[in-house]
């Protein structure tokens, strides 16, 4: 059954998608069926997800190419939503300025080292809206780094507390809060873009 709060924020969801897109951008493997980024997907069709052919090759230009392919094709401001490999690349493609990259949120980005990425992932602000939503026990990377990363990008930092690496092995499944810190980021580039720069 579906609760008024979370219909009211589907309702949301179905406004930003008529300004952004909703781009879901998985970690290396691919998202599975329990993941909260599949069962958001397969609940309302205003998400698109990044397609590529090898998901076991962690090379983070693969992913950035993938969604380089999806938002061009789709030519709308997007507001991308990355998991742990998905994260990194997102904020790569933020940090090259690229021009339909609206906001970014970055769910348990993995330490770069683990995919070879130290040199490609950005140290500097990433120029849009932005939140880093991170767990204090994650084994991809560090509560401590997380914060670091967030500074280092602008962004805000949503702390879950202990919730391991914020996919289905750590109970996340439909995951209705990281709907809502989706809805206020969209509000957030709208409130942005009508102050101008």
């Amino acid at each position: 059954m579906i609760t008024t709060q979370t219909r009211q924020t589907l309702e949301a969801l179905a406004t930003a998608a008529t300004r952004f897109d909703l781009v879901l951008v998985p970690g290396f493997k691919d998202s599975g069926p329990d993941h909260w980024q599949s069962l958001w997907q397969s609940q309302s069709p205003v998400f698109q997800r990044i397609v590529q052919r090898r998901w076991d090759n962690p090379d983070i230009e693969l992913w950035i190419a993938a969604i380089q392919r999806l938002i061009a094709g789709r030519g709308r401001p997007a507001l991308l939503i990355g998991h742990s490999l998905g994260a990194l690349a997102s904020s790569c493609l933020a940090a090259d300025r690229h021009p339909l990259v609206a906001g970014l949120m970055l769910v348990a980005p993995a330490e770069p080292a683990r995919f070879e990425a130290e040199d490609r992932v950005p140290q500097c602000p990433l120029g849009v809206p932005s939140v880093v939503v991170a767990s204090r026990n994650d084994s991809f990377m560090g509560f401590r780094r997380a914060e670091s990363w967030g500074r280092l990008w602008g962004a805000d930092l949503v702390d879950l507390g202990d919730a391991g690496h914020i996919n289905a092995e750590a109970g996340f499944g439909p995951w209705r809060h990281g709907l809502d810190i989706v809805v206020r980021l969209a509000a957030r580039i709208d409130g942005d873009c009508r102050r101008g720069p």
